[in-house]
């Protein structure tokens, strides 16, 4: 898929991964809707976008309000004619060991941002991705692929989000495309300063660092950018994770080590 003049909603633009795919969109050619809740920061990337030449316009959007979600799509179409690419990448994330946890009530807002907002956008936007057979990318993760220690409610919201997504690919019969995005740790985002701790708020500066496995935000932008030029299915990053379904299936106690591991050493 050629960008050029495709117009591509981007959910949780104002930063890390939106944000720079939204920049990388638009020096494409393509008109990008900036969505997210936090108006100053979608202002500074729309006028950042608008003189570079980019065709950007930010539209403020809280997208567990289906309210708002019909709205994002309504101003994209008013505006630029159409949707040909919805970019699923609004989460949170969790950072925290089940049994440790006094209140779980935070679980139901990671239901709401991982599902069910990605649900709004998704019946909101259909029609007109049916119109131009465009494509729905949902930013997803290893732990979409098997439990995560540690992630309890953010692995279950992601499952939620893969099995729907699935299941809407197979109903849609190739009228829409579908692209999943695999991410393992990726660096420069804001998604562990804004995961949900113990208390079940966000942890801040008690965030925990990336080690040396973790991807940069550049290369991992570039290969989603990538993948929807040349019309890929699924992509992992890193490439190893692509293993998870194999082992999750053939050697699962390897598999739940190895993760086990994996998390530990995320300090």
């Amino acid at each position: 898929m050629d960008l050029k003049q495709k117009t591509i909603i981007i959910t949780g633009a104002s930063s890390g991964i939106g944000a720079t795919l939204a920049q990388k969109a638009g020096q494409r050619g393509a008109k990008v809707v900036l969505a997210a809740r936090t108006e100053s920061k979608l202002d500074v990337l729309a006028k950042t976008m608008s003189d570079s030449g980019s065709k950007a316009l930010a539209v403020v959007t809280d997208i567990t309000d289906p309210s708002q979600c019909r709205d994002l799509v309504r101003q994209t179409v008013e505006t630029f004619g159409g949707v040909d690419i919805l970019i699923l990448n609004a989460g949170v994330s969790m950072w925290a060991a089940f049994e440790e946890i006094e209140d779980v009530s935070f679980f139901k807002d990671l239901m709401d941002v991982n599902y069910m907002g990605a649900v709004y956008c998704v019946q909101s936007a259909l029609p007109h991705l049916k119109k131009n057979r465009g494509l729905i990318a949902q930013m997803s993760t290893a732990q979409a692929l098997m439990g995560f220690p540690h992630h309890a409610g953010y692995a279950a919201s992601k499952h939620a989000l893969q099995g729907f997504l699935t299941s809407l690919e197979i109903e849609m019969q190739e009228s829409v495309r579908f692209l999943h995005i695999y991410l393992g740790w990726i660096r420069d985002t804001n998604l562990r300063r804004n995961a949900f701790s113990l208390q079940g708020q966000p942890m801040g500066e008690q965030k925990r660092s990336h080690n040396s496995e973790s991807i940069g935000l550049e290369v991992c932008t570039d290969a989603i950018l990538e993948a929807i030029a040349v019309g890929k299915r699924k992509i992992y990053l890193p490439a190893k994770l692509g293993f998870i379904p194999f082992l999750n299936a053939v050697y699962p106690s390897f598999l739940q080590r190895r993760v086990s591991k994996a998390v530990q050493t995320q300090t």
